[in-house]
């Protein structure tokens, strides 16, 4: 028969434990100073009180949920937030900056304006090799929109 190994650690696991506890301040201090600011900011602003709610009022919220999803258009609401999503998923962040950027350049020149533009500067800017990029895009979009509305339209009948 085989006889035990007796073991005995050189170092106790509890004291080793208690010394690490003990070093973790001064060796994290910033992290923890951070960590603090941040508990402080949830607090002030009610990020906190959020969290409570949501973790204390988590069978309320789970039970309307479910609630919700057995509804009529709880199934579709849930697969269309799937679709949305990759959507979002699809667009790139760069592009839907700068999208943003000449939405609010657009809306600034708009605001500026103080009579409408003439046929003629509207013409002018139809054919600007810009406005040419987004009318191709968009007849592209509306494309896949008739394309999608004629599949789901050809299933229902």
């Amino acid at each position: 028969m085989a006889n035990p190994l007796h073991f005995k650690p050189k170092v106790d696991p509890k004291l080793e434990l208690q010394r690490q506890l003990d070093a973790a301040p001064l060796e994290n201090a910033e992290a923890l100073l951070v960590a603090y600011d941040i508990l402080r900011s949830a607090h002030a602003n009610g990020t906190l009180d959020l969290i409570d709610g949501l973790v204390n009022g988590r069978d309320a919220i789970a039970a309307k949920v479910a609630e919700y999803a057995k509804m009529p258009g709880g199934i579709a609401a849930i697969r269309n937030l799937l679709a949305l999503s990759k959507i979002l998923m699809a667009l790139d962040p760069d592009a839907l900056d700068e999208l943003t950027k000449g939405i609010d350049a657009a809306t600034q020149q708009h605001r500026a304006e103080v009579e409408p533009p003439s046929w003629w500067q509207i013409f002018k800017r139809a054919t600007s090799a810009d406005a040419r990029r987004g009318f191709s895009f968009m007849t592209l979009l509306l494309g896949t929109v008739g394309k999608s509305l004629k599949a789901t339209s050809a299933g229902k009948h």
